[in-house]
């Protein structure tokens, strides 16, 4: 009989997971799942609540990325009532959401990714963590932490709070952005974009290049992509049309209402968590040899379906990152460096909207009835292309919940990427804690 090695937990994650490599009798490996074991019930719950509720209480599905959910529970609602928010709502909507993407990138880039380029994959666990950065460039960790708190107090100072937030509404937003407010936001929003165009010159030059062959060996798998593009093919983080592209770069574009006919939902008995897969390429099918169904969502998915950035320095990084990696890309760990491409543009945007003059405008609320309907609200939230589908009775009460998270997209792709890692480093039996971590890394890159 073989045995099991199991990495439980897995670290530097934003959730709880643990992985089974499961080893043959000559102790090379046969087989890894990723376990997910915690069950959130939120889709049961939310039923009998008034649709205006819901964006404040699905933001508590997740701490790190709240106002993802936030605003896609805010666009159903939006269609469930059948309003259309003013065009300065939207950009407020826009702005909270591009604030928290830089902060929730800087987050996973230099807390829970760097350990392992800046130590190195294979030091010891103890030196391998944030403390270990702070130990090795004390000056750019309080760079770090002092962008990181701007980002939050920007939030909290305008929409009341950072985390769990109350902003968004059907119809529109709870309150306006004075000039004051908007003065005051506008050069932290600078900041924040230069920040974030140092953190990518940063790896560029210290990480990527250092790291060529673990980005090549690592994870590494060639399946499908889904992400939010507009009509003109740019990525677009807060609505468009969804683009979900094969590994050959073939693909279809469809309105994120019709999800049902392009995407269906598998279950497995060794998971919690359910396993989207694209219908139209067949029956799911998680073998390494031959995947079918299986598409990632997420940054380096984002990159990839969308013809262009949206704003120009982001786009200049594009154009760099192709011309090395070609479309679609599929080395796992570029995921690393596809977030570090959003950064950009995520800051960008925010100074954009902030220098927009309609952004203070007081009317930032369409007027609403609770009535009958179905509603279904997308956003690409920092983990991939997030759906909120609603359904309401005649008094605006929920009766049904469907929700597919950015996380969940990429359940099926994360075990391919960690069987792949398992296989591909252990061998004979023989393992130590440098080979797990690399497994771990697989885990890493999708920023589950």
């Amino acid at each position: 009989m073989g045995k099991v090695i199991n990495i439980q937990p897995v670290t530097r994650i934003e959730g709880h997971a643990k992985v089974a490599i499961t080893l043959d009798d000559a102790g090379n490996v046969s087989d890894t799942k990723v376990h997910v074991q915690a069950l959130r019930g939120f889709e049961k719950f939310c039923e009998g609540r008034p649709v205006e509720e819901m964006p404040r209480i699905v933001c508590h599905i997740c701490g790190i990325c709240p106002w993802a959910h936030h605003l896609a529970s805010s666009k159903a609602g939006d269609a469930c009532l059948g309003v259309t928010p003013p065009p300065a709502a939207v950009k407020l909507r826009r702005l909270m959401q591009s604030i928290a993407y830089v902060s929730d990138k800087i987050l996973h880039f230099y807390f829970l990714a760097a350990p392992d380029f800046v130590i190195g994959p294979d030091a010891d666990y103890s030196v391998r963590n944030v403390v270990g950065i702070i130990q090795a460039a004390p000056d750019i960790a309080r760079q770090v932490v002092k962008m990181r708190q701007q980002g939050a107090m920007m939030l909290e100072h305008f929409a009341g709070r950072a985390i769990h937030p109350t902003f968004s509404l059907p119809g529109g937003v709870s309150k306006p952005m004075t000039e004051k407010e908007r003065e005051e936001m506008l050069p932290q929003a600078n900041e924040l974009l230069e920040f974030s165009k140092f953190s990518i010159n940063f790896a560029k030059e210290n990480v990527f290049p250092k790291y060529l062959d673990a980005i090549k060996s690592i994870g590494v798998i060639e399946v499908g992509y889904l992400g939010t593009v507009t009509d003109d093919g740019a990525l677009d983080f807060y609505d468009g049309k969804l683009r979900l592209m094969k590994a050959d770069g073939a693909y279809d574009d469809f309105a994120y209402d019709q999800y049902v006919d392009y995407i269906g939902e598998w279950v497995e008995p060794w998971s919690y968590q359910k396993f989207p897969y694209a219908k139209k390429w067949g029956k799911l099918n998680l073998s390494l040899d031959n995947p079918v169904g299986v598409y990632r969502t997420n940054c380096l998915a984002r990159i990839n379906v969308a013809d262009k950035m949206a704003t120009p320095v982001a786009q200049a990084e594009l154009e760099e990152f192709r011309a090395a990696f070609g479309r679609p890309a599929h080395f796992t760990l570029l995921y690393h460096y596809a977030r570090l491409i959003e950064l950009v543009q995520a800051a960008e945007t925010a100074v954009q909207l902030l220098n927009d003059p309609e952004i203070t405008s007081t009317d930032i609320r369409a007027a609403v009835t609770p009535k009958a309907g179905r509603g279904i609200g997308c956003v690409e939230a920092p983990r991939g292309t997030l759906i909120h589908d609603y359904t309401t009775d005649d008094q605006g009460l929920i009766t049904n919940v469907n929700l597919i998270v950015g996380t969940t997209h990429n359940n099926a792709a994360i075990n391919l990427s960690v069987n792949q890692a398992a296989k591909t480093f252990i061998k004979a039996g023989k393992y130590d804690q440098g080979i797990l971590n690399k497994v771990e890394m697989a885990i890493r890159a999708y920023d589950p």
